[in-house]
């Protein structure tokens, strides 16, 4: 069998440059969590550790059978080269 996963990640913001507050605030921090997780599953499969903290977002729950195993995964990210994105 076969599986497609289309996931729209959002966008990793800088909670201080954007202004957020309240709950798009909360929406942000939990946004940067997931990109953050997702980031250090990656480097665990790529080091090949023994644990892969899948479970440490929701989101890298729901994509471990398209991170790791047996899969064929694809990324395509939109950049933005402006400056004020640039660290």
């Amino acid at each position: 069998t076969s599986t497609v996963s289309l996931v729209d990640l959002a966008g990793s913001e800088r909670n201080k440059k954007t202004g957020a507050e309240g709950e798009r605030l909360k929406e942000a921090v939990a946004i940067n969590k997931s990109l953050t997780t997702l980031k250090n599953v990656i480097d665990a499969l790529v080091e090949q550790r023994q644990v892969i903290p899948y479970r440490d977002s929701t989101l890298t729950w729901l994509l471990s059978d398209n991170l790791g195993g047996n899969s064929k995964t694809f990324m395509i990210a939109c950049v933005s080269p402006h400056l004020d994105n640039a660290e």
